[in-house]
């Protein structure tokens, strides 16, 4: 497991890259641009940023793509910017060899639920087909709001309806899982929850792992973030879901640190702690049941 941080790409990929080695961090996630803006960012240091990351301590980087996305809207102007940001963050991650770009699915904004689906199953598609090589991770999401996502139903059916793409996978958040009703802060009652993601929506499709508290209790259906550690998982919680042995080969990210903000070193530091008290309540035991290598780094060598 690849434990690490969010971190601001303000003066370029390299500064990133920086704050994610300050930070101790072993995977980086940043936005591609502005969370509030849609203007696409182009970055003059990605061979720099690439040379730090072919032998350096980060190990793994994920775009996260920014939240004003909205795949399954039909609004001409909505859809246009959410195809023109999402196709950019893909190239971008394809430039970077990223692990993939993150994406909230959609927000149904009145539409029913099987409308929103296949317009989200259909912007999709077509960013694929904008790009080449750099995966498609979809988020689950709290369940506020008529939002896509929310089990893993759901997921299955926007990864079916976004093609299918071998690109496409799936990104597991802590707080959202136990938001949208998932009991996950115990190893049975964890496992069970993977079973059934491994049987809805397959193994091969996780790939990312989002490792944040919730403010809110089990099925409260909102995303708040929690100071990491002083939530509704807390240190049980977290240690169990850091110690999955399905994750073990996956970036783990932190989005809010201990002090509620971005997160810092101790935070990292915090979570790596968890995991080892997770593997030895578990035995010590690691390592996912079906064993595989990093698409990132089966990329990176062929």
């Amino acid at each position: 497991m690849l434990i690490g941080g969010h971190v601001s790409t303000s003066g370029g990929l390299v500064n990133a890259h920086k704050r994610g080695v300050e930070t101790e961090s072993e995977a980086i996630q940043f936005f591609n641009q502005s969370p509030r803006m849609w203007r696409p960012v182009v970055f003059k240091d990605v061979d720099q940023f690439n040379a730090l990351m072919a032998d350096g301590p980060v190990k793994q980087v994920v775009i996260h793509a920014v939240y004003l996305i909205n795949c399954a809207s039909n609004e001409d102007e909505i859809r246009s910017k959410s195809l023109t940001s999402l196709i950019s963050a893909l190239r971008l991650g394809a430039s970077i060899n990223a692990a993939g770009v993150v994406l909230h699915p959609g927000a149904l904004k009145g539409k029913s639920l099987q409308e929103g689906l296949r317009l989200a199953g259909e912007a999709f598609r077509e960013a694929l087909a904008e790009t080449e090589s750099c995966d498609l991770l979809l988020e689950n999401t709290a369940g506020a709001g008529g939002t896509l996502g929310r089990s893993f139903a759901e997921l299955y059916e926007l990864l079916a309806l976004g093609g299918g793409d071998d690109r496409l996978g799936i990104c597991l958040d802590s707080c959202h899982m136990l938001a949208s009703g998932f009991e996950v802060r115990t190893p049975e009652a964890l496992s069970e929850v993977i079973d059934e993601c491994v049987s809805v929506v397959g193994l091969d499709r996780l790939r990312c792992l989002h490792v944040n508290d919730s403010k809110v209790a089990l099925g409260a259906n909102r995303d708040r973030h929690a100071e990491f550690g002083e939530g509704e998982l807390g240190p049980e919680g977290l240690a169990t879901f850091l110690s999955e042995p399905r994750f073990e080969d996956l970036p783990a990210l932190l989005e809010t640190g201990i002090g509620g903000k971005a997160p810092e070193p101790d935070a990292v530091r915090l979570a790596k702690e968890f995991r080892k008290k997770g593997l030895a309540a578990r035995g010590g035991r690691a390592g996912r049941k079906r064993s595989r290598a990093s698409r990132a780094a089966q990329r990176s060598r062929g």
